[in-house]
Parts: C-alpha cells; structure tokens; sequence
C-alpha cells in the first residue's frame, strides 16, 4: 500500500521515491516538536535579567525646619497725601511713579490768600501790644497816685484790669499769628516718607478744598513686608523659637528668580482667625534690589530651627503602599527590600528619614513599580545627592 507524504502537493502525479518519503516524515515530526532537544530533554531556564532601576543615596545633612505658605507684599508703609488748605494747585514738584525722599516738594498751593491773612494777624498782635505797654505805664503811673491818696482806687483796679485784659488779647493774637503761619506753610506739601509715588491725581491749575480728594498715594518699598497666614497649630512654635532668637523669613517673588530674598519675621498677630483657623505673620525685607513689589503674590518659607545630623532621601524614592510609606533599599548583592520608613519634614527635593533607613544606603528613586523584594537590579546612579 502506497502513503502518500504530508506535505505532497494534492494535485501532484508523480509519487516520490520510497526514500525520500522517510526523510520527509522525520523532518515533519522534528518539526513538531520545537521544544525538545536532540536527547528529547528541555534545557534548564537561564538566570532572570536585573531589573534597570535609578538609585539615590541616603546621608546625613543639616535640615532647616520650615513652615511654607502664599504670602501677599505689602508697602512697609503707605501715605495718601491731603491738602490740609484749601486753594488752586499752583505747583506740582514730582513726576508719577517716581521715588521721593522726604521733605521734597509735592504740591504748591496758592500761598497768596494765606501770606495775606499772615500779614493781617501780625498786624493785629502788634497793635495790641501796644496798646497793653500803655495800659501797664497807666497802670504803674496810678499805682503812686493810689499810695499819696490822690486817685481813687477803685480807679486803679480798673486800669489793672484793662491792663490784664490787653495781656490775653496779646497772646490771642500771638496765637493767630502762629495759626496763620501754620496754614501758610500747609500750602508747600511735602513728603513726609522716603517712598515711590503712584498716579497723579489732581493735575497742576485745579482747585481743592481742605482735606478733601487724595492727591497722590506713597508707598515705602525699602524696607518692604510680606505678609501670610499658617495653621494655628503652628502659633506655639513660633513664638517658642522667636522668644529664642530673630527668626528667618525667606520670600520667591513670582519673578522668574529662584533664589529667595532674605528677611525676617517681625509681626505675629493678635488673633487667630477664626473662620480659617489660621494667625498672620508678617516678614521684613530690606529690598535693597527691590524685587518685591506690593500686591506681589510670593512663596514664603518660615525657617524655625534648624535639624542638624538627619538622615534624608531623595523624596522620590518615598513610596506608599497599604501599610504605610516605604523604600526599596539596594542591598550589596544587587537585590531590593522593601523597608517601612517613618518620614519628616521635606526640604529641597528631599525627606527626612526618622526611622527605616541608614546615611550611606542605597534606595531606588525610578523603577519601584516592577519591584518587590527579592528582585535584582541593575543600578544606575541618578538623584544621588
């Protein structure tokens, strides 16, 4: 009986020759069997491939304890110049926006009513004195008389009283005197900070009555302060560590700059809001550079101590899982342990370490999600620090 071949083509007429049949049915079968090996064994499994993985070292460093917040900038102070006289605005001694310094001109007013009203009230005070000098010679005059018995001295009294009389009226007029002086120098406003001035108000030729429109607004920009609010369960730390010494108050103006402007805390305050449950600060700056501005939004970094010797990580290496946070720590024969940490406070891309880890370890930063203890890997050096 003739068998025909499993890969004979079905339309084929000639039959293959009885030998080559029996090469063709063992390749067949060789061919179904792609795992065997020529003894009919399979081969043992090779060793598993290291996992790639980013490793960072853990070490010892010096850590500030800060508390952060959005601050709001705040002119160190803020002026809205009055005219205290009333009058047409003769002078106008600056330009907007630009810094004065104290005592420099601002405003002129029309000086010419209140210089007159000056004159008029110097006038007055003399005209009195005069007539109290003659008051007290009369009075001297019938002090003699009244002693010889020649004038009554009923007559006497009434010329000391006159006398005394013309003395009031002397220093009234001394007193409008110097009110007439007060509001003749009221006409010459000036600046009572060193400050940068915002828009003019009321232009040069307007006419203003007396402590009526603002003119123009002043704000103090060197020193400058930064105000912000924190959580009222920090309020006993503050004020512990600023009974101890000047606390550091660090400002990152939304510049474009990352290092911050040094300054320090100096205003608590006297309650604690009670719809947000949070107590206001205030920070100092000197601002020589003036890289704050008022109404500035900026990151604020209270420093309250400073931790030294704590054991940090780079903070991507902190994973979390079900029972808490974790690392997986590099051990010396290349394989990984998850190892349960205690974490604290997180400064410059790093986190302290209270508990878990050891300074001079290594801990994997990227790659933790095909981890689990047990696993090698093939370390490369990256967030080290």
């Amino acid at each position: 009986m003739e068998v025909v071949g499993a890969c004979e083509h079905p339309l084929s007429r000639k039959p293959f020759p009885s030998g080559t049949r029996g090469v063709l049915l063992t390749l067949i079968v060789a061919s179904l069997l792609p795992g065997c090996s020529p003894g009919g064994r399979t081969p043992p499994p090779g060793p598993p491939k290291a996992v790639p993985v980013m490793v960072g070292s853990a070490a010892r460093k010096n850590i500030p304890i800060q508390v952060r917040a959005i601050g709001t900038v705040e002119a160190y102070a803020t002026v809205a110049v009055k005219t205290m006289v009333g009058g047409q605005i003769m002078k106008v001694g600056f330009s907007e926006g630009h810094d004065v310094r104290k005592g420099d001109l601002l405003f002129q007013i029309d000086p010419a009513p209140y210089d007159a009203a000056l004159k008029m009230a110097e006038a007055a005070r003399a005209r009195d004195i005069a007539l109290k000098e003659n008051a007290e010679k009369e009075v001297r005059r019938y002090a003699s008389l009244v002693e010889k018995n020649l004038v009554p001295r009923q007559q006497y009294e009434q010329l000391a009283s006159s006398a005394a009389a013309l003395e009031a009226t002397v220093q009234a007029d001394t007193a409008a005197v110097e009110n007439a002086r007060v509001q003749l120098a009221y006409c010459f406003i000036r600046s009572p900070i060193d400050g940068r001035t915002g828009s003019l108000l009321v232009q040069q030729g307007n006419v203003v009555k007396a402590n009526d429109a603002t003119l123009v607004t002043i704000n103090q920009v060197v020193p400058i302060r930064v105000s912000f609010s924190v959580p009222e369960q920090y309020l006993a730390e503050v004020r512990k560590y600023q009974a101890a010494g000047t606390l550091k108050v660090e400002a990152v103006p939304q510049d474009g700059k990352a290092d911050p402007v040094p300054g320090t805390l100096s205003f608590i305050g006297n309650a604690v809001d009670a719809s947000t449950g949070t107590i206001q600060l205030k920070g100092t700056f000197p601002n020589t550079d003036r890289r704050l501005w008022p109404g500035q939004f900026a990151n604020v970094a209270l420093t309250l101590a400073v931790r030294s010797g704590a054991v940090v990580v780079p903070s991507e290496a902190i994973q979390t899982g079900q029972q808490g946070q974790y690392v997986f720590v590099v051990r010396p024969d290349l394989t990984v342990e998850a190892r349960p940490v205690v974490t604290g406070e997180v400064f410059g891309g790093e986190t302290v370490i209270g508990k878990g880890v050891a300074a001079g370890e290594k801990v994997v930063t990227d790659g933790q999600l095909r981890l689990v203890t047990g696993t090698k890997v093939e370390a490369k050096q990256g967030t080290g620090r």
